[in-house]
């Protein structure tokens, strides 16, 4: 099976895209927020390879062609921001402070939690950037020497448990405030959060997208003071 699908630049595309499809309408039929769009295509894809005995490197030697499309779809993102650029303006000073605390906290829980478990310093470096996009969390865990497979990991695994819990999270803390919603999406779990806010709302959306940025550009500032610390 391997060796047959080794030279298709299709299967990795063509399934990943028909999962996500079904997945999609499960999620809107079934409504739960366990049904995950990107939960369940993961899950599903996962499931395949191992029925038929498909190694990785042979689904992503054409699925890697999708990630391309990932710095031109977090671009676009700046759309939303864009049409509530008045709703930034009034709320700068709590977005940026919420922004930062956000980040603070994440680097506060990594520090802690590595520290606690006694990873190696290639470890501790992979999980600091786990909370920012991929394209910009392989970069900072490349600087900092960490294993870029286990970035990508908890990049992966961080944004899908933040789309999946956030709806519910934000209904037991009672938080109503699409301005706070969005930030918290964002800072929390970069776009596949923000996927989740932009369902919530056109301004959950906006925040987060500029969540994405700032977020981004604040830990690749503190990432080596972080490194230092815990190191």
């Amino acid at each position: 099976m391997n060796e047959m699908l080794s030279e298709s630049v299709y299967f990795g595309i063509v399934i990943s895209l028909i999962f996500y499809w079904i997945s999609l309408t499960i999620s809107k039929k079934v409504k739960l927020t366990i049904c995950n769009p990107l939960l369940l295509s993961a899950v599903f894809i996962v499931i395949v390879l191992v029925i038929f005995r498909i190694d990785y490197d042979t689904y992503n030697y054409g699925a890697q062609y999708l990630t391309y499309f990932l710095t031109p779809a977090t671009v676009c993102l700046a759309v939303p921001l864009y049409r509530q650029i008045e709703v930034l303006k009034k709320n700068v000073s709590a977005i940026m402070l919420s922004i930062g605390a956000g980040c603070i906290t994440n680097a506060v829980v990594i520090g802690i939690l590595t520290i606690s478990f006694k990873f190696s310093p290639e470890l501790k470096a992979a999980l600091i950037p786990k909370s920012l996009t991929t394209a910009i969390a392989i970069g900072v865990s490349e600087e900092l020497g960490g294993l870029t497979s286990v970035t990508v990991m908890s990049v992966v695994i961080t944004g899908i448990l933040g789309a999946t819990i956030a709806s519910g999270l934000f209904k037991l803390l009672k938080i109503e405030e699409p301005v706070a919603q969005g930030l918290a999406c964002g800072t929390a779990s970069h776009a596949i959060g923000t996927s989740k806010a932009i369902e919530l709302g056109e301004i959950q959306g906006a925040m987060s997208s500029l969540a994405i940025v700032v977020t981004g550009i604040i830990t690749v500032v503190i990432a080596p003071l972080i490194m230092n610390l815990i190191s």
